[in-house]
């Protein structure tokens, strides 16, 4: 049974929020564009306490966008941890990403590396993949190699460099982590209507006009947008976390029935009844995921 803070948060934030469906697709992209060129891109450091006495932060180019790179002070570092931030590709690093990061470098002694990539609609995939592709490849080369994760869009994005890397013979991350990763940008997996229906968060509405901006003019359906529909086999051992009363929970159990298919290791843990990437949250249930992160990880 879910938490009584989960169901405040689950139906609180919403209404907070005044979170509500598109009605028009030109007027939501002006909107955005317009919080975009008003959008604060620094790095939320401000979200975890005495950053600064407890972390370095440097910033490198990524091939025209920043990432950055959190190195804890006082906890000896021997490996990396590329986390690729959600937010149906609309949104910037959340303070939830960088508390999340930052927790499981300590608990792993690993610097964390968050790319900023480009927005949508202003931007589409391809302003960034290769980038991304890149810089990950570069961190999993160094001694200690790489552990790759992301949420929701961001689960999207890290599993779609993960196959190119792969198709490419790069040297692959160790292991990956994803938060209710968004794997089903055609939002075609069996049972998605229904559970969006169920979502207290998120919309099919919205879901299908971010996923068509972000594509641009390329195929949903191509892996690079949809990782459900690639080849499998080969991938690094994965942990992935999400909770049923969430619209991307039928794209997550299709790709664990496909994983089970492959060779390709994926453990799952799926919550009855949580939100969308609650293993984020600050909830007891998140306790218990972040915990599981750090014995897949060790």
């Amino acid at each position: 049974m879910a938490s009584i803070r989960h169901e405040v948060l689950a139906r609180g934030v919403p209404r907070i929020r005044r979170a509500r469906e598109i009605d028009d697709l030109l007027a939501e992209k002006a909107r955005l564009e317009l919080a975009h060129r008003r959008l604060d891109r620094s790095f939320p450091s401000r979200a975890v306490p005495g950053f600064a006495k407890r972390f370095r932060l440097d910033r490198e180019d990524a091939g025209g966008f920043p990432s950055y790179v959190v190195t804890p002070r006082d906890v000896p570092v021997t490996s990396t941890l590329v986390y690729v931030h959600g937010g149906a590709f609309v949104a910037p690093i959340d303070p939830f990403h960088v508390r999340w990061a930052t927790r499981l470098a300590l608990a792993t002694g690993a610097r964390v590396v968050l790319p900023d990539y480009p927005l949508t609609p202003e931007s589409t995939w391809r302003a960034s993949h290769e980038q991304i592709v890149e810089l990950t490849a570069r961190w999993a080369a160094e001694p200690g190699g790489a552990v790759l994760a992301g949420d929701s869009s961001g689960g999207n994005i890290a599993l779609a460099v993960a196959l190119t890397m792969r198709d490419r013979g790069l040297t692959l991350p160790s292991r990956m982590v994803l938060h209710a990763p968004w794997v089903d940008l055609t939002m075609t997996a069996p049972g998605t209507a229904e559970a969006a229906a169920r979502d207290p968060w998120l919309h099919l509405g919205k879901a299908h006009a971010y996923a068509r901006w972000w594509a641009g003019r390329d195929d949903l359906t191509l892996p690079q947008l949809s990782p459900v529909n690639g080849e499998l086999d080969g991938l690094p051992p994965a942990l992935m976390l999400y909770g049923t009363r969430d619209m991307l929970a039928p794209g997550c159990q299709l790709i664990a029935e496909r994983a089970r298919a492959s060779t390709w290791d994926l453990t799952v843990v799926e919550e009855h009844d949580l939100i969308h990437v609650y293993s984020l949250m600050p909830l007891p249930e998140a306790r218990r995921a972040f915990q599981a992160s750090v014995e897949f990880l060790r």
